[in-house]
């Protein structure tokens, strides 16, 4: 069995998920829309740069979740689903993971945004494992706004990657192939670590790096 883990953001998504959420909730006023759009706009410029501090962020996105009860978020986040994610699935992102689902390749996702907001978009992808950033919750099942563990992000990717394959008794080196695919300079350490990395809608830095390093490039959206 090989190994096929996919970025979600930008990679099978032609958006940023976690950026579309908070827009989402400052259009149905959930959230002040010029302090949250400011904040959240921010972050988003600060990702794209390479320098955001992901748990200062976590923590905005997790505290955010934390003012509403978990019955409602549900309820907004498949609202969310069906006007903001379901139609920006492209045929080419879910032909791309069945391809490797139908070469009997275990599939991952792996993202920086945490798992309220992307776990029912893997499910819209077909996939099943996803390690994503963990919020803290409460025994009912309520958001608290802390985060569970480090980030995965950067070099947290690998750290999470190893730590998951470990519970299931393998490592990274028992795949005689494992693709990543990502669109960003962020995720150069897990890119780095597996045997076979593509930089998928890359963006400018991790074009000229893939460029550089001769990895494969490949364009699922425009």
């Amino acid at each position: 069995m090989n190994l096929a883990i996919f970025d979600l953001d930008h990679t099978l998504l032609p958006l940023d998920s976690d950026y579309e959420w908070g827009q989402f909730l400052v259009r149905i006023g959930a959230v002040d829309a010029d302090a949250f759009a400011k904040r959240n706009a921010a972050f988003y410029a600060q990702y794209e740069a390479g320098t955001l501090d992901p748990v200062e962020y976590l923590e905005f996105a997790l505290g955010t979740l934390a003012q509403y009860p978990r019955k409602q978020l549900d309820a907004w986040h498949e609202q969310f689903m069906e006007e903001v994610i379901r139609p920006a699935i492209r045929p080419a992102a879910l032909d791309l993971v069945k391809r490797h689902q139908d070469a009997d390749d275990l599939t991952l996702i792996i993202t920086a945004t945490n798992r309220f907001v992307t776990e029912p978009i893997a499910h819209a992808l077909g996939v099943a494992n996803l390690i994503a950033a963990e919020p803290d919750v409460t025994d009912a099942g309520e958001i608290t706004g802390r985060l569970r563990g480090i980030p995965t992000s950067g070099d947290g990717k690998v750290i999470h990657l190893n730590e998951w394959l470990q519970a299931r008794g393998k490592t990274l080196g028992d795949f005689a192939s494992s693709t990543f695919y990502s669109d960003s300079q962020n995720d150069i350490p897990l890119l780095s670590a597996v045997t076979h990395p593509v930089a998928t809608n890359p963006n400018a830095l991790l074009r000229a790096h893939a460029q550089a390093k001769g990895w494969p490039i490949i364009a699922l959206f425009e």
